[in-house]
């Protein structure tokens, strides 16, 4: 087992994502990827920067016309989860693990041995967030790729708390189920805790707890050279598209929306009205199970609006009790 380091020298979130995707994509280029053994931990920040999940609609997520007056970015993750911000006052982490050594416990801990360096007592709750004091300082995501695994997430350090509040479009339902008042309420910034922990102090702590936590010495790889390669130029290109961060938004109007205990869902259909055939769908939501969310996608495409797809999934009856 290797243990790779790599903290990205720029703020840019498409390149910063196109990074991150490369490293999961191409985990090495001197043995197969199927005999891959080296962890990563990737250490990147963002410039003014609100992240959606890959099935959100970021005109109902984000206040998008006071992010662009600002100069800010629009940025779509390949992972699930809820919108979240990220300003160049917080620091954001990608495990890149591969599948036989991936253990999110041990990546967890990774990020609770660092603030505990300064501190700071930090606990799970649920499946992806890290709480101190009861309030939220990381929210997680993850996915699954060919050969290796994804868990990334934010530390929030010293974020600026008035642009998170103008930036996010929080639905009341949310706020109302979590027992709160605003988004404000829900999130802590770090250094409010202990004033000495900054995006760039932390850095060190964060290398040495991936080097406890495992028992071995870690390798830093540059960023520089990383993102010189050819296919993070494309994917760079991807991140960057309109196509990919708005999709086909643009030309629908939410019909449906609900929230459960699993997460938010909102739906937007478009229905052949004489044959009463929903033509095209799209599904917004923060919920972390994709592949339950690409199945309502699909049983729902081409359907009868009169007879309901059968199917076994909680979530996606849920999600088909919206239109039947």
């Amino acid at each position: 087992m290797k243990l790779q380091f790599i903290v990205s020298n720029q703020t840019n979130p498409y390149w910063n994502i196109a990074v991150e995707q490369y490293l999961v994509d191409f985990p090495t280029q001197a043995i197969k990827q199927s005999d891959n053994q080296t962890i990563t931990l990737y250490l990147w920040k963002n410039r003014r920067t609100v992240v959606i999940g890959q099935n959100q609609n970021p005109y109902s997520e984000v206040n998008l016309e006071a992010l662009e007056a600002d100069g800010g970015f629009l940025m779509r993750r390949k992972t699930g989860g809820g919108a979240v911000y990220h300003d160049d006052g917080n620091i954001n982490f990608s495990f890149v693990v591969p599948k036989t050594l991936y253990d999110q416990s041990r990546q967890f801990r990774v990020i609770q041995r660092a603030v505990a360096d300064f501190g700071i007592v930090a606990e799970l709750s649920g499946r992806n967030d890290i709480l101190t004091e009861g309030r939220k300082f990381s929210g997680n995501a993850f996915s699954k790729g060919k050969y290796q695994d994804l868990h990334h997430g934010t530390i929030l350090i010293k974020g600026n708390m008035e642009d998170l509040q103008r930036y996010l479009k929080p639905k009341p339902a949310k706020l109302q189920k979590h027992g709160v008042a605003s988004v404000r309420s829900r999130v802590v910034n770090l250094s409010e805790l202990n004033p000495a922990i900054t995006s760039d102090s932390i850095v060190p702590h964060l290398r040495k707890a991936f080097e406890e936590e495992y028992s071995e010495c870690s390798e830093f790889s540059e960023y520089s050279e990383i993102i010189k390669q050819p296919e993070v130029r494309a994917l760079y290109e991807q991140f960057a598209s309109d196509e990919w961060r708005y999709g086909h938004w643009r030309s629908f109007t939410a019909q449906r929306s609900a929230q459960f205990p699993w997460g938010g869902v909102e739906l937007s259909l478009t229905v052949d009205q004489q044959q009463g055939i929903i033509t095209d769908v799209q599904l917004a939501s923060d919920a972390l199970d994709l592949s339950a969310l690409d199945l309502a996608r699909r049983l729902l495409t081409g359907a009868d609006t009169k007879k309901r797809p059968q199917t076994e999934s909680a979530i996606v009856n849920d999600i088909l009790s919206l239109v039947y």
